[in-house]
């Protein structure tokens, strides 16, 4: 499947981050590939495509389900740690009470290519989170809570300001304690324009209850199924009900939305991208996961298979984790395909738009 097509876009200054005002035309050729549009099957084309969040806007359900969620927060059970503390007045595990704790907001070119396109990928990343991953490579958002409370206007207008910089969908990172704070800022920004696809990019512990509330919310749904062996939660996420919680949410992510849909341009817009990330001397737990995926949701799950552990956080200096503190070799990797290949997976995430940051600027790809 081939297309061109032009467009303005804002560029992103080389150096400083920040956002010239000029317009340029870009003439871009892609060839989106078969894993992503399955010779058509995937196909949703955008003259079709409604984010869901308007739908529920324009019925009222959305107002229901924000008032749910924020008397959920009153004793909350909103991710499996089922802490049951009120959330108006202080924290449990998870650290964020009333508000939402925002680390950053800014074009991601390092998604997926379905996901980034070629202007980026909205992410807000939000502060702290419900697991402890002792290799977490964000532990400074995750672990430490880098960054600032926002109010619900707050974070409507980081949305609104992301799709003006031209990106195509709002990524919410590490959403998992914060879905009522989502759901509530949403009004604001529908009210003032949003128009792109919501991503739910989660770890997968999250409780049903969240993922219920926010179905006809999301448009595409992209959880990291980390582990399988409740042991290996235990030691690494501090989370033994880990692989039942991963189960049932990325199984009902699915029922919502189905096998991942792409427009013509090879971006998502509904549908589940499943992310895992292989680590060092756990395929055992790689191959229960493809497994599970291929036979309860589809074989044809959009699947991205990631190489970048590196030990970090504690799994870089506690001795207690030496056995992960290093990288997976290219024999792991390969193995991980391998499994996925053989569970009946086929749409494996691959690159395959260049660098469009450099193409904006006025260099050549």
């Amino acid at each position: 499947m081939t297309g061109a097509f032009t467009c303005s876009v804002k560029t992103l200054l080389a150096g400083n981050g920040s956002w010239s005002k000029r317009t340029v035309s870009m003439k871009l050729w892609n060839t989106v590939p078969e894993q992503a549009h399955g010779s058509g099957r995937f196909l949703l084309p955008r003259r079709d495509f409604t984010p869901a969040y308007l739908q529920s806007h324009e019925s009222g359900s959305l107002k229901d389900k924000i008032d749910e969620a924020l008397e959920c927060l009153r004793s909350c059970t909103l991710c499996p740690r089922n802490c049951e503390v009120n959330r108006w007045e202080k924290y449990a595990v998870c650290k964020v009470a009333r508000y939402a704790r925002v680390s950053s907001y800014f074009p991601h070119f390092g998604e997926e290519d379905v996901v980034r396109g070629w202007l980026g990928s909205g992410t807000i990343f939000f502060g702290w989170c419900n697991l402890r991953c002792v290799f977490c490579q964000n532990y400074e958002t995750s672990q430490k809570g880098q960054g600032d409370e926002v109010t619900p206007r707050d974070l409507a207008g980081m949305m609104l300001e992301l799709q003006q910089k031209g990106c195509h969908n709002i990524n919410f990172v590490t959403p998992e304690h914060v879905v009522p704070q989502i759901l509530e800022a949403l009004p604001y920004a529908i009210s003032r324009g949003l128009r792109v696809p919501l991503v739910y990019n989660t770890s997968a512990y999250d409780s049903l209850h969240s993922i219920r509330l926010i179905s006809g919310v999301v448009d595409i749904y992209m959880p990291d199924f980390k582990l399988w062996n409740p042991e290996h939660c235990r030691k690494y996420l501090l989370a033994p009900d880990y692989p039942a919680a991963a189960r049932d949410v990325v199984r009902a992510m699915h029922e919502q939305t189905g096998a991942m849909k792409v427009d013509e341009d090879g971006l998502a817009l509904r549908g589940v991208l499943v992310r895992h990330l292989v680590m060092p001397g756990m395929l055992d737990d790689t191959q229960e996961i493809v497994r599970y995926i291929a036979s309860e949701l589809s074989t044809d799950t959009y699947f991205n298979i990631m190489d970048q552990y590196f030990p970090a956080w504690k799994a870089s200096s506690e001795d207690k984790y030496k056995e992960i503190g290093r990288r997976i070799s290219q024999r792991e990797l390969s193995q991980a395909f391998a499994h996925a290949a053989a569970a009946g997976l086929w749409r494996f995430d691959r690159r395959w738009r260049g660098d469009f940051r450099l193409s904006a600027a006025g260099w050549n790809l």
